[in-house]
This record gives structure tokens, sequence and C-alpha cells, in this order.
């Protein structure tokens, strides 16, 4: 039998039929990749619920939090956990934040907020305006050579244990400058293993990532980028391709985004001067 270990919280194990063209049909043990709602509260009010992978949910939590510019610094956040309910009860998939009396919310206006970026109720230029009122564009030196971007695939791929065992889960990680892996989440959802490694990184103080890099495993969407200007991540590299609007997102907030990092080769779409080797010329990109 398959020993789980420490993603058991985010595996489950049912039965399947395989059936190849030629051979007999035949049952045998399978693992899923959990997907279980989250709560999310703040002061014991709810403003969110989503769909996730059981496991890190503080990290997700505070990822949230300064994704959606709830939060701007760790001293925001007094406690965050499991909500305790009735006669101590543990509400697994509810967790609490608790935020410092000076922290004001408006709470009214972050349920319409979150509402209408689930269902697209932003789009093109509103989208990308909206996001620069709580988060500048970002301005960094930092640059990476291409041959160290090369070897980040492979470093997360190896990290992602919960996808080894269900092929189900996306991931995100966060390198130095060295193609160092720092952090890596999985998560049936691109953008809470997003939320989880920019919630580690705040949770520890380790913010801003301004010299790193965020690989995601699948598409860059806007959201992934506004959610990497939060934490002022200038590289932004994705294994498959990034949206229309993740590209003119990244080229307005100062961002460098890669897509179809895959292999040996990549694509640079905004912002090349980061990456070193690159031979550019100004006018080549816009």
């Amino acid at each position: 039998m398959m020993s789980l270990g420490r993603i058991d919280k985010a595996i489950a194990k049912t039965e399947a039929i395989s059936w190849q063209a030629g051979e007999p049909a035949a049952r045998k043990p399978d693992y899923l990749a959990k997907e279980e709602p989250l709560e999310i509260r703040v002061r014991g009010r709810s403003v969110a619920v989503t769909m996730r992978t059981p496991g890190h949910d503080e990290e997700l939590a505070a990822g949230f939090l300064l994704t959606e510019a709830i939060v701007r610094s760790r001293s925001d956040v007094t406690e965050i956990g499991p909500c305790q309910q009735g006669e101590g009860a543990h509400y697994e998939n509810t967790i609490n934040a608790f935020l410092a009396p000076a922290v004001e919310v408006n709470f009214d206006q972050l349920t319409r907020h979150v509402f209408a970026s689930s269902s697209c109720g932003l789009c093109g230029k509103a989208s990308i305006e909206s996001v620069h009122q709580h988060f500048a564009p970002v301005e960094s030196d930092f640059f990476i050579s291409g041959e160290q971007l090369l070897i980040m695939p492979d470093r997360l791929r190896s990290a992602q244990e919960a996808f080894s065992c269900t092929g189900g889960l996306h991931a995100a990680g966060i390198f130095d400058g060295a193609g160092e892996l720092i952090v890596s989440r999985e998560d049936v959802g691109r953008h809470n293993a997003v939320d989880k490694v920019i919630g580690h990184g705040f949770l520890a103080n380790s913010l801003p990532f301004d010299r790193h890099v965020l690989l995601v495993s699948g598409r860059a969407s806007f959201e992934i980028m506004q959610k990497a200007l939060a934490a002022r991540i200038s590289v932004v590299a994705a294994l498959s391709a990034p949206s229309s609007l993740a590209v003119e997102f990244a080229k307005e907030s100062g961002q460098t985004l890669i897509g179809f990092l895959r292999g040996r080769s990549l694509n640079l779409y905004s912002h090349p001067e980061r990456v070193l080797g690159a031979d550019f010329s100004p006018d080549s990109t816009s």
C-alpha cells in the first residue's frame, strides 16, 4: 500500500476501473486530490469561500488577505488559525484572521470586490487601474539568467509529492536568483497555490519577494499576475501560456512575464531586460 505520509490531508483514496484497448478491465486503487471548501473569516465575519486542497490553510488565508489589499504588513495580523466555535469545536474548513485594531476593513466593499473578481466583473484597463490603486507597478533591478530559469521546472516538479500520487494538482514555487526553490505549495486551484506561497512569505516576514521568481505549473492569468504584484514579485514564469490580459498587466506593472518554460526554451512577453542573455533589441517587444 502506498504511504502518503505528510501529504495525507491532500489525498483521498478511491477505486477506479482501468481499461485499455485489447486488455480486460480491472479494478485498482487510485488516489485523488482532495477538494473542500475553505471559508475565510476576518474578525469573525465571512469574507470569502474558496475551493481548495486542505493543508497550509493559514498561508492560504494570509496570502488572500495580502493580495486583496486587506492587510499590508505582518504586524497587521495578530492571529490566524482554524475557527473555534461553540464549546471548542474544531472547524477545519473555516479559518479566522484577527487583525490589529488600527486596520480598517470595509466589509461591504470587500464582499463586492471578491465576488466581482471571481466572476470577471472587471476587465481590461479597468482591472489594471483598479489593481494599481492598491499595488503600484514594481521597480526592481533584479535579473536572472535564462539557464537558471530552465532548471526551475524540474525542481518544482520534484517537490510536487501530491501531484505524483494524483496527477491532479497545480503547483506554485518561489525561487531565489540562484534558481534554488525556497517554498512550494500544491492545490487544486492555481490561484490558491500562489496565495499559499505568498502567505508563507508573509507569515515568515520574508516579503517582499522582489528578488525572487514565481513559477506556476499551469498558465499565467491576470489574477496570478495581480497576486505576484502584491508580493512585489518582478519575474513570473509559467509552464504554459499566459492570457492576453496577463501580458498587458505585466507590461504596465513592470513585471517580466515568461511563458512556455519547458525543456530548453521559454517565451518572454514583457520586460525581457531582467533575463540575462536575452538578446532582444528595444523595439522587438513592447
